[in-house]
């Protein structure tokens, strides 16, 4: 009889982040004597849902909206709540206040941050590099902004970043995990290389945020962007957020300057003049359902320690090697992440012919991650929720589907 199972509830027992899961509502954990274990190994798709939101929503829109209306953009702060909330984001991602702004979607914050950076680079720079392996997103906005600016695209993939460089690069927008494998790329590294050839550096943090420390501020990362919905737990459709580096905030010329980044904005000026700091990054009027929704989510993240979370993630997702190593027939399924510390995220892709419809069958039986064309299974390891009991179940589930 294997000892994984009794070796799982040792690590839980252990865990100084395992209370943190009572902050979410979840399945029964495995092993719970009071239902059926669920496993959700999909935060890095969507996050569950913060047990404090439905109350706190229900505050919005009760007393807020259904009360206090048009006044709530003041006495309930509505109106500073894109900047207020990016500075409850910033210690997630390694940045001190006054540098990020929360509000429309990656895509668009992308497109602001990509076309700022290709305005800010000297005239002769006429190449923007975008990371090859990216979100299909990122490469068609990347596409887009070179058409509008006038200036030539360059798919690289990172480890080619180096060498591409030149004194033509404008911009390099580049992913600090891969989506599909869940490869952490060496963000100080080609922040740094980027920096030496005259460039600037954008990075989507999408899959790292929340999942491990970032450090934007320590590596002189330009601007970055990053959805809320994955480790940060904003719900379905939550706003995104952008960074602007508080050395490049005066420079920052948004190629969507709207009335909410006016320096004025109720001066109604048929003039437009930006407002200072990462507020220049708001467009129009935000979406404030979500918006509080991803300000209450957020409550989660208090007193918690991201060294501690990256350290869960770490054994997460070594455990579940382990266990998929022991429970899997050998040859059956080939881990496409790496195995290397630094070079991994929160998450495990493992390759198998017929992945789209193994993952139907564990989702049937509760073992909850997702599939990625063609043949690719994604298990995400969300530390704040996922025990190492659920670890050990869906790789037992795993291997029992897979005969």
């Amino acid at each position: 009889m294997s000892e994984l199972p009794l070796l799982a509830q040792k690590l839980d027992a252990s865990d100084e982040l395992a209370p943190l899961r009572d902050r979410f509502v979840l399945d029964p954990a495995s092993g719970d004597a009071a239902g059926a274990a669920g496993v959700y190994l999909d935060g890095n798709s969507l996050g569950a849902l913060p047990a404090n939101v439905p109350d706190r929503v229900a505050d919005v829109i009760r007393r807020q909206w259904g009360e206090l209306r048009i006044r709530s953009w003041e006495e309930s702060g509505w109106w500073t709540a894109p900047e207020r909330i990016g500075d409850r984001i910033a210690p997630l991602v390694g940045a001190a206040p006054g540098q990020v702004v929360v509000g429309d979607s990656t895509s668009v914050n992308v497109f602001k941050a990509l076309v700022a950076a290709i305005r800010m680079a000297d005239a002769g720079r006429d190449e923007l590099l975008v990371d090859a392996t990216t979100f299909p997103t990122d490469g068609y906005i990347a596409e887009s902004a070179a058409r509008l600016t006038g200036r030539t695209l360059r798919p690289v993939t990172p480890a080619e970043v180096p060498a591409a460089l030149g004194d033509r690069t404008a911009a390099v927008l580049l992913n600090h995990v891969d989506y599909r494998t869940g490869r952490l790329h060496d963000l100080p590294g080609l922040t740094a290389a980027i920096h030496a050839a005259g460039a600037l550096a954008v990075w989507d943090l999408c899959h790292s945020a929340g999942a491990l420390p970032v450090g934007l501020d320590e590596h002189g990362v330009d601007l970055a962007v990053g959805c809320s919905y994955k480790y940060l737990n904003g719900g379905p459709g939550s706003p995104a957020y952008l960074y602007v580096r508080h050395e490049l905030q005066d420079r920052f010329d948004s190629p969507l300057p709207g009335w909410n980044s006016h320096a004025e904005p109720f001066g109604m000026s048929p003039a437009y003049t930006p407002a200072e700091g990462a507020v220049r990054g708001r467009v129009g009027t935000p979406d404030i359902l979500s918006l509080l929704a991803l300000d209450a989510a957020l409550d989660v993240w208090d007193g918690v320690s991201l060294t501690a979370v990256r350290a869960k993630s770490l054994a997460l997702t070594d455990f579940f090697l382990r266990c998929v190593a022991e429970y899997t027939e050998p040859g059956r399924v080939e881990c496409v992440t790496p195995e290397r510390h630094a070079e991994r995220g929160s998450q495990i892709a493992l390759r198998c012919a017929d992945a789209g419809e193994v993952m139907k069958r564990l989702i049937a039986r509760g073992v909850v991650g997702d599939f990625r064309h063609p043949d690719v299974l994604r298990f995400g390891f969300t530390p704040l929720y996922v025990g190492f009991r659920d670890v050990e179940r869906a790789a037992r589930v795993l291997g029992e589907e897979l005969g």
